[in-house]
């Protein structure tokens, strides 16, 4: 069953975000997360990278597809999930919803 926080702004494209002090933190909705299954690979925007809001920043591939991932706001990165680092390189767990 898909997790619907509140605080969370969402896309169509099944991203989230959420603010903080002009800090943004954002991911991919449980919805997106099941309909990808188990994950095996991320590409992520680099830190210090620019990202545009609506415009593709990174992908997921998991053993059903692969889906990209849009910016839900323009900003430049300046941190990345340490968990999602393994999920760079490869592997084959599913991401938590709150993955920023």
């Amino acid at each position: 069953m898909s997790s619907i926080p509140n605080e969370l702004s969402y896309t169509k494209e099944h991203e989230w975000v959420s603010a903080e002090n002009l800090v943004y933190t954002m991911g991919i909705t449980d919805y997106a997360q099941a309909a990808l299954g188990d994950i095996v690979y991320v590409q992520l925007p680099a830190i210090g990278e620019t990202v545009t809001s609506g415009k593709v920043c990174g992908e997921v591939e998991s053993t059903k597809s692969v889906s990209e991932i849009y910016a839900p706001v323009t900003g430049t990165v300046v941190a990345i999930n340490d968990s999602l680092s393994i999920l760079q390189k490869q592997s084959t767990q599913t991401l938590p919803v709150l993955v920023g």
